[in-house]
């Protein structure tokens, strides 16, 4: 069982590809796509879809999971992530991948067993819970596998 989780953004869109390995998860692949912040929305929005066509190809998930929307104070901000998360969902649709979707409370109950968590704790375990995770990142990589992994215990 292969996932690709995504913790979704236009400014930065944090993914991890997780597998399943003789009972155990390990990181694949991880990273972010980045977009220039001088570009106009739908320059960004295009970018990002295509580097995620790209690595759906390469990886081939089984399933891809994506945290849902948190919505903040910055309304603009929260609908640029929107239309990226609705990329995201329909390219995974498009490649036949089953798409779960999680809220941040339930991603931190995943993976720490404990849903008001902060970014360090969530942060220290991804790295006990999965085989290849680097030591340094930026919180939407560690967020991207953190949704990995709650794909996985979901998807059991």
């Amino acid at each position: 069982m292969k996932v690709l989780g995504v913790d979704p953004g236009y400014d930065r869109l944090g993914v991890a590809v997780i597998e399943k390995e003789n009972g155990a998860e390990v990181l694949r692949y991880s990273g972010c796509i980045e977009t220039d912040k001088k570009s106009e929305l739908n320059e960004r929005l295009f970018v990002l879809g295509v580097a995620f066509q790209k690595l759906l190809r390469e990886h081939t998930p089984d399933a891809v999971g994506i945290e849902t929307l948190f919505f903040n104070k910055n309304v603009k901000t929260a609908i640029g992530v929107a239309q990226a998360r609705g990329i995201i969902i329909y390219l995974a649709k498009k490649a036949g991948c089953e798409v779960f979707e999680y809220g941040p409370q339930e991603i931190k109950i995943a993976v720490t067993g404990y849903g008001k968590s902060d970014k360090n704790a969530v942060i220290d375990m991804v790295k006990r819970l999965v085989r290849g995770v680097p030591e340094t990142g930026l919180d939407d990589e560690y967020d991207a596998i953190a949704v990995g992994i709650t794909t996985l215990a979901h998807y059991r």
